[in-house]
Formats: structure tokens, sequence, C-alpha cells
């Protein structure tokens, strides 16, 4: 590597929210609590999954596994932010940075995958119930979800090494509360309209293939639950995949705004609490998303709670 390009300094500084102060003890304030929120909700549902047998069921095998990975994503950097938020240094080694990029994008391209696959369950309970069971066996369902896991960290391990080609000549100021694709990009001092292009093509190619997952499982949904005649039938059904649209649109959504759009539209404050949005809050609101109106999900937190009682 370029001795330029960073192994010659020790280091990056993340400005995150340094230029208001005030901000930053509020921020703290509210961060902690939806951190702490975070672990409790994302573990309960991975235990409730765990303890419960009528949770051991595809559609909560992935759900746990998108609770594990919420939990992985915002502890690669919320703690680190909090410690940043209440001190004055707020440093990040060079080889810290890196491996918090490929990690946190690692954990985002594994979501966006599994939350297709995720929609696949959703389809073949839906539209193939008789065939449900060997459509969705155990050695498949584990065999999609340890693939969601590898093409996510493949993907992060060729965008990181595209980043960090990308000649910096020095500069190790990072307008961002952690290292994350845009910012780091700004730091260029060279045109990076070759590399944006680049990371933008693989992005497409990687996003294309879950989205059409996604349509094609709720398309095929959409016209099974047309021809439902019971509006109870078609109310339960609603009800199971309501939830994971909302995951789905509060992900996406927000992921491609901060990725995909053109860097010269990128306001950085808008793009800090973007990210803040997708590291912290949507990892924290999943679980009750996907609880609040589960009767199997509460069911089980009752037996547990009651068999704690007594």
């Amino acid at each position: 590597m370029d001795q330029k390009n960073g192994s010659s300094f020790t280091g990056f500084i993340l400005l995150g929210f340094s230029d208001r102060p005030q901000l930053e003890r509020v921020l703290f304030v509210v961060l902690l609590i939806f951190y702490l929120l975070t672990l409790l909700g994302n573990t309960t549902i991975i235990a409730l999954s765990r303890l419960d047998p009528h949770l051991q069921t595809p559609m909560y095998f992935f759900l746990s596994n998108l609770s594990f990975l919420d939990l992985c994503y915002t502890t690669s950097t919320v703690p680190q932010l909090l410690v940043h938020l209440r001190g004055a240094d707020k440093s990040i080694s060079f080889a810290g940075c890196v491996a918090q990029l490929f990690i946190s994008l690692g954990l985002g391209c594994t979501e966006c995958i599994l939350l297709g696959v995720m929609a696949f369950d959703r389809y073949a309970a839906i539209c193939r119930p008789l065939h449900y069971t060997v459509i969705m066996h155990p050695r498949l369902c584990a065999l999609m979800a340890s693939a969601s896991w590898f093409t996510g960290f493949a993907n992060s391990s060729l965008e990181t090494v595209l980043i960090f080609l990308v000649p910096l000549c020095g500069r190790n100021k990072i307008d961002h509360f952690f290292c994350e694709v845009p910012p780091l990009l700004k730091l260029a001092c060279v045109d990076t309209t070759v590399y944006e292009s680049e990371i933008l093509f693989f992005s497409m190619i990687f996003l294309f293939t879950p989205v059409a997952l996604i349509t094609f499982s709720y398309g095929r949904i959409v016209r099974a639950v047309l021809r439902i005649k019971s509006a109870a039938g078609q109310r339960k059904v609603f009800g199971t995949c309501g939830s994971h649209l909302t995951v789905v649109s509060l992900f996406y959504g927000t992921a491609i705004y901060a990725y995909l759009q053109p860097s010269n539209n990128h306001s950085q404050d808008q793009g800090k609490f973007v990210s803040l949005f997708y590291t912290i809050v949507t990892p924290m609101v999943n679980p009750f998303i996907y609880t609040l109106r589960n009767k199997d999900v509460m069911g089980a937190m009752k037996k547990v709670f009651c068999r704690g009682s007594i």
C-alpha cells in the first residue's frame, strides 16, 4: 500500500458530532438507552427461539439470525461512539478503521441478503403450505443462512479493498462517527469518480439479487392473498408479512439513501443522522416490530416468565 495511503500515520480522527458539544451530551444518553434496549430486545428474541419448542421453526431460525446480526452490527459502532461522545480522544487506529469498515459493511450486506431469504420463507409458508416443511428443511435453512453470511462478507472484502486503494495523501480527519464508505471517499486527494462508479456497480449487482427475491416472493404472496376469500385469513397473512415488510422498508430505505445517491448531493450532517438510524434505531425497533403483534412470541414470553416465577 502507498505510504501516503495510511500506513505512514497511526490512524484517523473521527470528528463525529464534536462541533456540537451540547448535542453530544444528549446523544450519549439517548444512544446508551437505545443500545441497552437493542441488547435486551434482540437477546430476548434469540433466547425465546431457543427455549420455546413452538418457535423452533424456519421463520424464527432466520429471525434469531437477524437478531444476532443486529446485535453485532450495533456493537461494531455504538460502544466506540459512546466513548467518543464522553471523551476528548476521537481517534481510531488505521487497522481499527479497516476492521470497522469491513465488519459493519459485511454485517450490513448480510442483512440485505437475510431479509431476502426471510421473504422467500414467507412465500413458501403462504404459497406452498403443504410442502413448507419439505422446502424449508432445517439443512436448507442452515445453508441459506450460512450463504447469506459468506456472501455478505465476501462483498465487504471487495469493497473494503477498493476503498483503501484510494490515495489519501495523509488526510486523516473523517467527518463521521465511524469508518463508513462515503466519508472515507471524501478524504481522497484524487478524483474518486472511477472508485465510486466501481463501488456503485458492485453494490447494484449485489442489491439486485435480494431485491429480486423479495419482489418475487411478495408478488406471489399478494396473488395468494387475493385468492383468500376470508377476511380473517387475509388479515392473518398481512399480519405475518407486515412486520417483515416494515423492517425491509426501514433498512433498505436508509441504506439506499446513504450509499446510492451521488456524493455531491450528500449532506454530511444528514448522512450522520441517517447512519445513526440504521446502526442503532433499526436494530432496536426490529424486535418490537416482530413481537408486538406476534401471538407466538408473546405466548412464549409469558411461558418463560411464568416458569421463572414458580
